[in-house]
């Protein structure tokens, strides 16, 4: 599967109108646009729909009767104003649709079933020494197959399909897992979207896992974003996303913003990237070389304890590396914002911030214009979140090629 082929992620919309058509001939453009707009607002009335997109009430109506009786919008309690009849919200019907997100990690795999709110409903983990393909299909099917058997007949048939998160090229990652280059190449012949796709009975879609995490923050994560940001994850390895004009980028390969691999120094003809210092597996082996048990760290992503003093020593490694990634990437892009996340507990992820910020305040580069930082929304759940999000954004909300102007 084309790894690159879907990149209808929801926008956030600006402060003016979002103009619709009133054509009966693209309605599924317009009931995309209501959904969206729903999405990132919260509970609408149909006159602040009608205000917002520059359609016809009459219209709006037809739309929101539509959706609702495909049990994809319900109604709130009306809401009364001094004048006039009563308006009534309508917002996004928590089982109106499911979706499938498959995280392919270093050293886990986890499969969520998700709302169309976005809500985690269930989800199935497994911790292991590293991915292969065969492992990964075995595991997918029967977390599917686990996961529909807790939904009834009608909820089954909601489910709008399974995204996949997975790093590209892992056939290039062996020697940082420690692994035979053999033990890897399976990779490169597989086709994990296409084969699970001719197992099961909804669409299959694929994404780095850098991009679709950044996906799942731009889709479920905090919405007073900026419109283009740089995304950094810090997993087993650091990755990224990188967003222009509220729509994930993801290049010609599907390997955009692939900020592990951004040099941070050469030394002759050594390089130092920031996957050196900014991953998880460089904390696992302080954390391995200081006696303590670096198993706990994918155990308990909410809370770590850690040797004494090895938490603050890759911390400071880590902040250094992603201000000078953060750097050198705005030469090239004037981003309004930096956002990190990762597989980190809360107070982790916001030192890690502010030892950022810090750094990019001390090392200022003349000629551009330092982006603010702040931490992701999302967490540990970013990559299957954003991986469950491809379907929906596929399906139901609205691409921004797709806008109509007028």
């Amino acid at each position: 599967m084309d790894s690159n082929r879907l990149d209808g992620d929801p926008v956030t919309l600006p402060s003016d109108r979002v103009r619709g058509s009133n054509q009966s001939g693209v309605r599924a453009h317009n009931e995309r646009l209501v959904l969206s707009l729903i999405r990132q607002f919260g509970p609408l009335p149909k006159a602040e729909i009608a205000r917002l997109t520059g359609l016809s009430a009459q219209t709006v109506s037809v739309i929101m009767r539509a959706l609702e009786k495909e049990g994809l919008l319900k109604k709130g309690n009306p809401v009364r104003g001094k004048v006039g009849q009563p308006s009534v919200p309508m917002s996004l019907a928590r089982d109106g649709a499911f979706f499938l997100g498959l995280k392919v990690g270093r050293r886990s795999l986890d499969l969520v079933l998700t709302d169309f709110h976005g809500r985690v409903e269930d989800r199935v983990h497994l911790a292991h020494r590293y991915p292969t393909p065969d492992g990964v299909i075995e595991f997918a099917n029967g977390a599917i197959t686990h996961l529909l058997d807790q939904l009834s007949p009608e909820h089954r048939a909601r489910v709008a399909g399974l995204g996949i998160s997975i790093p590209f090229r892992l056939w290039d990652w062996a020697k940082p897992l420690g692994l035979p280059t053999a033990e890897m190449e399976a990779w490169r012949d597989r086709k994990i979207a296409d084969e699970l796709a001719a197992v099961w009975d909804f669409p299959v879609y694929l994404r780095n896992d850098g991009s679709a995490a950044c996906g799942a923050e731009l889709v479920f994560g905090d919405q007073s974003k900026s419109r283009d940001f740089l995304y950094f994850f810090v997993g087993f390895f650091v990755g990224g996303g990188l967003v222009i004009d509220n729509t994930v980028f993801t290049g010609h390969s599907g390997n955009a913003a692939a900020v592990a691999s951004i040099p941070i120094g050469i030394k002759g003809d050594k390089v130092s990237q920031l996957v050196d210092v900014a991953s998880i597996y460089s904390l696992e082996q302080l954390v391995t070389d200081a006696g303590g048990d670096s198993g706990m760290i994918w155990d308990n992503p909410a809370q770590w304890v850690l040797p004494d003093g090895v938490l603050d020593a890759w911390m400071t490694h880590a902040a250094d590396g992603i201000a000078y990634a953060i750097l050198s990437a705005s030469c090239l892009i004037d981003f309004e914002s930096v956002v990190i996340d990762g597989w980190l507990p809360d107070t982790v992820r916001a030192t890690l911030v502010a030892r950022t910020t810090r750094r990019l305040n001390e090392i200022r580069v003349p000629g551009i214009e330092v982006p603010d930082l702040r931490e992701g929304s999302i967490g540990r759940d970013a990559r299957a979140l954003g991986a469950a999000s491809l379907p929906l954004s596929d399906k139901f909300l609205i691409d921004r090629n797709a806008f109509l102007k007028g």
